[in-house]
């Protein structure tokens, strides 16, 4: 049971690196199979693997700031205390996933953010840190991930300046 872990020992224990967008992060899976190009959408600019997965891992006190990328990502609950998911789709709408394990606050063991969406993820206030699992498919690749500049985004989404000035590191 992790509970008992500081979330120092976590990272430790998994060997977990600290991640652009904020928390720690460790690869643990990685196929071996690529996707050509010529079989994949126009926005991807070469193969691709078929799948990754990661742990991630957020302290209170700790945010994931806003990024998107080009590939589905699924979100999966493990342990800890609840993770707020903020996205915006790119129609505009704000959707504030709640993962946890308490289904009958509305909270959801795993959710998928789709490809191109802007997202941030912060533990929720009596988190103390939050254990999630991540898989991307076609597999995540760093040329496919950018980081949210808040004034161009509060420039795109003015509704939603606030949440993405709190959650944007640049």
């Amino acid at each position: 049971m992790l509970s008992h872990l500081s979330t120092a020992e976590i990272v430790a224990y998994y060997k977990m690196l600290p991640h652009p967008e904020g928390g720690y992060y460790k690869e643990t899976y990685r196929s071996k199979e690529e996707i050509e190009v010529d079989a994949l959408p126009a926005r991807f600019n070469g193969n691709r693997i078929f799948s990754t997965a990661i742990y991630f891992l957020l302290e209170r006190g700790n945010f994931s700031a806003f990024h998107r990328i080009q590939s589905d990502e699924t979100w999966h609950f493990y342990a800890g205390g609840v993770l707020n998911i903020y996205v915006i789709h790119e129609n505009g709408e704000l959707e504030t996933i709640r993962l946890g394990q308490n289904i009958s606050k509305g909270q959801t063991f795993q959710a998928t953010v789709p490809a191109g969406a802007w997202f941030a993820s912060i533990p929720a206030e009596e988190t103390d840190f939050s254990f999630v699992g991540c898989t991307v498919s076609p597999g995540f690749e760093f040329i496919d991930f950018e980081l949210a500049l808040a004034d161009q985004l509060v420039e795109s989404y003015p509704l939603y300046a606030e949440l993405i000035g709190g959650l944007c590191r640049c």
